[in-house]
């Protein structure tokens, strides 16, 4: 295994990693959750 091959694995594992936290982000049953928190800075004094 040489150093091209590992640099693909990292940047595939990579982009896996980041479509699992957008689909996260973007889930409809977290959506209640963000709206709650954007309010927050309106919410203190």
């Amino acid at each position: 295994m040489d150093i091209t091959t590992m640099r693909v694995g990292v940047t595939l594992i990579s982009f896996v990693i980041f479509i699992g936290i957008w689909a996260w982000a973007y889930a409809r049953k977290n959506q209640s959750q963000f709206d709650e928190a954007a309010q927050l800075p309106f919410l203190q004094d």
